[in-house]
Formats: structure tokens, sequence, C-alpha cells
């Protein structure tokens, strides 16, 4: 097996940092260009709201879950193997996406891509840091990152365009020749690598648990309407007691896919506080504005996609100087100044209404989202690996990036029912009333994000980049994570 000894701008790095890029950025493009397409995957398949939602729940319930047991998998059984199964599996589900008859056939087919994303988006980057000698990793990592970010922010233009010219079909079906070109140069260029001190038994009762423990949490939030009161209770117990023989296994096991013990750390607990309401608040406003662009401000899916670019450009272009400002001044001050500034460009999205013009209702408040963002992002993950040592920053990265996920399941779960919105993906006038209280319940997750902050997070020391060869690196690297987010 190869060991950690590519140097960058030789022609077997560049290969091997070719097949990351490509194969992890068809997640990442996929993840830009669902939202986009929504509208009219609505109107084709005549889904309902509850639909789309789990359209894009699907996914991320199955990626939530799994994200890091993925990583462990590949450490054990081989990174390029897993990589691999992980891009197979990625594809085959967007073939199914493409050709779903119905709304029903289409979230199965999200839920696999979803495990297939679990293997593939750790997987890459694992592979990186495997690979490449330590004093090159963080280049390679920035290429990657760079790259990802910039399939990130093209994925709504692209998107977009196919929507309009031809289907929303092509959105799925663009992964096709991408992950082909993944698939051949991963096989044809890149080493296999495993990490032979980790324990080979992965951890199987953690992620299932997991998975019916969201699952049945994200059922109950957006089927609630349709179902009695003794079935949201029943099945509210059960995921609660899912949750709890999570909790319970991961305390069990050796090694556990996330290590309780570091959430005795207030400042590590409070960073993913900050986390899960900054990125529930992130995730819900962008499902809901999204529609609210096309379906009530009658934008095409191309001009709803460019009207959201600004938040990706500013968080790409000023998380490195939010991140030296932390360096000053601790991460306390962004942090909480950060989410204060999203929820204002929250509120001010809130007031949108039929009629509102792109430079005076959308632009005002989409540049304070971004601007929030960008300040938020570099920092919060400094103050989330100030907290543990060298050994266990895979780890704290892995749990930090899985709350992330978790919060955006639960928000585009929760609040389409919080604004009023229970049954046709298309009924405008629903979404037109409900859609500021929606805004609103946003603002005051962000603005809760940024008070957690200020009581929790202490003037942290500034952190090295993560560039340890285990499964918490092998979750998306911060930068992409949020570009993919704001996207």
């Amino acid at each position: 097996m190869a060991g950690p000894d590519l140097r960058s701008g030789t022609p077997a790095a560049r290969w091997v940092v070719l097949a990351t890029v490509l194969g992890s950025g068809v997640a990442f493009l996929d993840g830009s260009v669902v939202n986009v397409a929504l509208p009219a995957i609505g109107r084709d398949l005549h889904a309902s709201i509850a639909a789309l939602q789990w359209i894009l729940d699907g996914y991320l319930l199955t990626l939530s879950a799994l994200l890091l047991l993925g990583g462990s998998l590949g450490d054990i059984y081989g990174r390029k193997r897993v990589y691999l199964i992980g891009l197979v599996a990625f594809t085959a589900a967007s073939l199914l996406c493409g050709l779903a008859p119905n709304a029903g056939a289409l979230v199965a087919a999200r839920a696999v891509q979803g495990i297939g994303g679990a293997l593939l988006v750790p997987g890459s980057l694992a592979i990186l840091s495997a690979t490449f000698h330590p004093d090159d990793r963080p280049v390679a990592i920035s290429a990657w990152a760079g790259l990802a970010g910039v399939a990130s922010a093209v994925g709504p233009f692209v998107g977009g365009w196919l929507v309009e010219a031809v289907s929303w079909r092509l959105v799925f079906f663009i992964n096709l020749p991408i992950a082909a070109l993944a698939l051949y140069v991963t096989m044809r260029h890149v080493p296999e690598t495993r990490d032979e001190t980790s324990d080979h038994h992965p951890d199987i009762p953690g992620a299932l648990t997991a998975a019916v423990g969201l699952g049945g949490l994200t059922y109950v939030l957006i089927e609630a309407r349709h179902l009695s009161t003794g079935a949201v209770v029943a099945l509210s117990l059960v995921a609660v007691a899912a949750i709890a023989a999570f909790a319970v296994a991961e305390l069990r096991s050796a090694h556990p896919m996330l290590p309780f013990s570091l959430f005795r750390s207030s400042q590590f607990t409070g960073a993913n506080l900050t986390t899960l309401a900054v990125y529930a608040a992130l995730s819900g406003a962008m499902f809901l504005l999204v529609l609210m662009l096309q379906l009530v401000l009658h934008y095409g899916a191309v001009a709803s996609g460019a009207a959201l670019l600004p938040i990706t450009f500013l968080v790409m272009a000023l998380s490195a100087r939010s991140g030296a400002l932390s360096r000053r001044t601790g991460p306390r001050l962004p942090m909480t100044v950060g989410p204060l500034v999203m929820t204002a460009g929250l509120v001010v999205m809130g007031r949108l209404a039929p009629g509102s013009h792109y430079a005076t209702g959308v632009l005002p408040g989409v540049v304070l989202l971004g601007l929030g963002l960008a300040l938020v992002v570099g920092p919060l993950t400094a103050a989330v690996l100030a907290t543990v040592d060298e050994h266990h920053l895979g780890a704290a990265s892995a749990a930090n990036n899985m709350v992330a996920r978790v919060a955006g399941l639960l928000a585009v779960a929760l609040l389409p029912g919080v604004a009023g919105m229970g049954g046709s993906a298309n009924d405008t006038n629903a979404l037109a009333h409900g859609f500021g209280r929606a805004m609103n319940v946003t603002a005051v997750l962000c603005a809760a994000g940024g008070l957690i902050a200020l009581a929790t997070i202490r003037r942290a020391k500034a952190v090295a980049d993560v560039t340890h060869p285990s499964v918490g690196v092998a979750c998306q690297h911060p930068a992409v994570c949020d570009a993919e987010a704001a996207a």
C-alpha cells in the first residue's frame, strides 16, 4: 500500500486531486442544483410541499446518519474501495432520480444518493490526507476545496439552465458523465490506503440507531398534519428511544463514531449548538426562499439561482479574512456578530411580498446573509477544533459536520409547517402569507446562535489546518461545506 508520499505538482499528485474533485464534485454540484429545480419538480410530478421536503430530506437523512460511518469504513476496508462504492451508488441513484416517474420514487432514489454521498465525501478528503506528503497535504486539500467550491458556485447557473432549457431531470443526469470519468481516473491512478491501526469493527449499531432516530423525527415533523395524535405520539416515542439507544451505543463502544467525551468541553458544546442554530436557519431559509422567488416573485430557475450567488461569493471571498480576524480577537466576537448580521438579513428577507424588486427586496437580505455567514465560517471551525487535542481533531470535525447536516434536515422538515404550507407545493397564497413568519423563525434561530456563542466561546488560540488522514478530516472541508449550504 502507498504511504503519504505524493508531492504537489507531480503527475501522480494531479491525478489523485482530479479523482477526488470529480467524485466529490458531483455531490457538491447536486447539492446546489436540486433546490433550484424543486418548483419544476413539483409542477411536473404534481408533488405536495411534503413531497418536496422529502426530496431534500431523503438525501440529508441518509447522509447525516451515515457520514461518520462512511469515513470509518474507508479507514477499515480501504479508502479507494469505499470511495468507488460510494461513487457507483451515487451515480446509479442519480440515474434513478432522473428517471423517477413520481415523487415517491424520486425520494427513494435521493435516499440512495445520500448513502453514496456518505461514502464519497469522507473518502475524497481521506484519500488526499492519506496519500500526500504531510508538507503538501494543506496544498492538496486547498486545491480540492477551491475546485469543489467552484462546483457549488456554478451549480445554480447550470441547474437553472438545464431546468429552463430542457428538464429538471437533466439536473440528475449531468452527474453521469462526471462520475464515469471519476471512476476511470480513480481506478487507474489512485492508490489504495487504509488505517492499519483502526478498530476493525464498524459502529453499525450507532449508524442504525441514528438513522432510525433521525428518520422517525423527520417523519413526524413532515407528516404530523396528516397523522392522528396517537400516531404522532407513538412515532415520537420511537424516535426518542432510538436516539437514546444511539447515545448508549456510543457510550459503550470502544471506538464510537461520535465520542460523547468531547461534549465535556463547554466551548465544544456551545460551538455545536451555534452550528445547529445557524445551519438550521440557513438551510430552512434557502429552501423556502427559492420557492418564494420562483412561485411568488415569478423568477425563472436561472434567475433564482443567480439571485443567491452573492452569498456564495461573499463566503468564498471573505472567509479567509474572517479567519484572520478570529486569530487576532479570538472566535467569540465574529461568532457572535456573524449570526446577528445573518439575523438582520433574514428579517429583511421576511418582508418579501408579491411585486418586490430584486435590488430593494432580495439583494439587501442576501448580502447581509452572506456577510454574516462569512464572519462565522472560519471562527466556528477554529472554536470547535481548539477544544480538543491533536488525536481528537478528526472526531471533533466530523461531529461538527454531522450537526450541520442534522440542522438542515430538521429545518427543512419543520419550517414549511410553521409557514402554514400544508398542501400543494405550488400553493402561492400559502407561501406568500407564511414566508415572513418562517423567516422570522429562522431569524430567531440565528440570533440564538449568536447569543450561545457569546455565552460559551472563549478566546481560543488559532488552530492549524486539519490534515490528519482520519474519519473526521474526511468530512467536508468547512469552507466548501458552507459554500455548498449557501448555494
